[in-house]
């Protein structure tokens, strides 16, 4: 199980949804929240979880550029990307920076998916297959 996850998300009644998802299915688990990707990252350097949940399209900075950030600062923390575009889109925006994000899930959310890619990214495998959902 993670021992804390970053949801940062522009919709607030979405946000508030998977924090409740998310604190029911894990128990237990650090929930940090942000609105846009420059709160996010703030949020990110003052809590360094270890899985970040974002959404692509925010206003201040997007969560692509965020996600970028993030893993220039630690390498090792898991992003998976909320998205209403396909995943060859998140993929391409990513790729061009220079770094892969570990999971996309399309939008709206399947908590099932959600729950899967969580536990995906939590585990100890070294390689990583992204979870479209």
């Amino acid at each position: 199980m993670p021992r804390s996850i970053l949801i940062v998300e522009d919709d607030h009644a979405a946000c508030q949804i998977l924090e409740r998802v998310i604190a029911v299915r894990y128990p237990g688990v650090a929930l940090y929240t942000a609105g846009d990707g420059k709160s996010g990252l703030d949020c990110f350097m003052q809590n360094t979880p270890d899985i970040v949940i974002t959404d692509v399209n925010m206003p201040v900075m997007d969560g692509i550029r965020m996600a970028w950030k993030i893993k220039s600062i630690k390498a090792a923390t898991r992003i998976i990307v909320l998205t209403a575009f396909c995943n060859k889109t998140v993929a391409e925006a990513s790729n061009s920076l220079g770094f892969s994000v570990d999971s996309y899930l399309l939008k709206p959310v399947n908590f099932d998916g959600l729950f899967t890619a969580i536990d995906r990214v939590d585990s100890a495998c070294s390689t990583m297959v992204p979870v479209v959902s």
